[in-house]
């Protein structure tokens, strides 16, 4: 047997207001429900949960990611509305903040209110 239901998204938040402004007003996602526990989001037909947490550890990995067709575009959208992009000491990063995978994929990361980790990639195959 292999699990089918639809993939549900968490990421933790220990303010849900300050999390509403960045994934709703920043970010652009819509904004489904919220109540004292979390908000939940669409992103593109996806369900995200962010959820309220006491307190959040820093996990220095990526928790989300998007795939989008313009990696350029979407970073420069996103640093217009204020988002800085994370620079790592080592990685050849472009202009963009992006880092070239040996598969040519594009990565570029950056974090919420709460320092999640998340992150943008194009994929030109």
């Amino acid at each position: 047997m292999s699990l089918q239901g639809e993939l549900v998204s968490f990421v933790a938040s220990t303010d849900l207001d300050v999390s509403e402004m960045f994934y709703v007003e920043t970010l652009g996602l819509t904004l489904v429900s919220r109540d004292e526990f979390a908000l939940a989001l669409d992103c593109n037909g996806s369900l995200l949960r962010v959820t309220l947490v006491q307190a959040k550890a820093d996990t220095g990995y990526t928790v989300l990611g998007w795939k989008v067709a313009d990696l350029n575009k979407v970073v420069e959208s996103l640093r217009s509305k204020g988002i800085e992009f994370t620079e790592y000491p080592g990685m050849d990063q472009d202009e963009h903040a992006a880092w070239r995978a040996p598969d040519g994929i594009r990565v570029a990361w950056f974090r919420d209110p709460h320092g999640n980790v998340l992150s943008l990639f194009e994929d030109p195959n």
